[in-house]
């Protein structure tokens, strides 16, 4: 307990899923959190619950590629809580399309969340972490940061840029005692796997409700889909103090489903 206490912790995309879990974690582990996200009833849902279990947390309402509501939401942050000293760039989405009908619309959507959001909330941020000389940033990659899958061409190309950006902030950054590290899950039972294997099934890729998450799972060493909870003590580590001499990394939590 405590690991994370005294820090001010936004995690975006923290609504549902993979983020819902870290918010919850850190607000437990003694943070005062931001609950970032672009549905304002989960967000709102999930602050509930943290602050009925004792915790602090904060409802904040953006789509994290308007850079606007990303300032807007981080100054309702620091008004808040009084600083910013951690970001988890986490929102994210995916569209399954065939490769060769991928069209600029499901590119732009994809990219737009998932590679230009990380670099505004990352630039937004990163003003309040330069000016009180201390900050550290997590970006969400992927597996699909390291392979390219024929039916998700747009989110992997957004994850390899997550991977370029958590490089190229590091290397910014570091004069400023700002760290910026990200994590790449693998397959994760969240509800954006609810929609991918709708898609898929759509697409004539899999037959039946499920079979998409078992085949992409067959190659996963520990014999099973991840949990959102097998990536909180993950999180909790970038977040600590524990991480503070490693930046500029991806650290692959993927249950042993591509090796590197």
């Amino acid at each position: 307990m405590g690991r994370v206490t005294g820090k001010n912790i936004v995690v975006s995309g923290s609504g549902s899923g993979i983020g819902e879990g870290f918010v919850k974690a850190f607000a437990k582990e003694g943070a005062k959190v931001g609950v970032f996200d672009f549905n304002k009833a989960n967000a709102e849902r999930v602050v509930k619950e943290i602050t009925d279990a004792g915790g602090k947390a904060i409802a904040l309402v953006g789509d994290v590629s308007n850079r606007d509501q990303v300032k807007s939401a981080f100054k309702d942050f620091v008004g808040w809580a009084g600083s910013l000293d951690v970001l988890f760039n986490n929102a994210g989405f995916n569209k399954a399309m065939p490769f060769m009908e991928v069209t600029e619309e499901n590119w732009n959507a994809i990219m737009n969340v998932n590679g230009l959001g990380v670099l505004i909330c990352t630039q937004e941020g990163g003003k309040y972490m330069v000016d009180q000389k201390y900050g550290k940033i997590i970006n969400t990659a992927s597996i699909a940061g390291r392979q390219g899958f024929p039916s998700f061409a747009p989110y992997c190309a957004s994850k390899f840029a997550v991977n370029a950006l958590t490089q190229a902030t590091a290397r910014a950054l570091a004069p400023h005692n700002i760290t910026c590290n990200s994590f790449a899950p693998g397959v994760v039972d969240t509800p954006l796997w609810i929609g991918l294997d709708k898609d898929l099934m759509e697409m004539g890729d899999s037959q039946r409700p499920g079979q998409a998450m078992e085949d992409f799972s067959a190659g996963i060493l520990l014999g099973r889909p991840g949990l959102p909870e097998d990536l909180v003590g993950m999180a909790l580590f970038l977040a600590s103090g524990d991480s503070d001499y490693m930046t500029g990394q991806t650290i692959m939590i993927d249950g042993g489903m591509v090796l590197v």
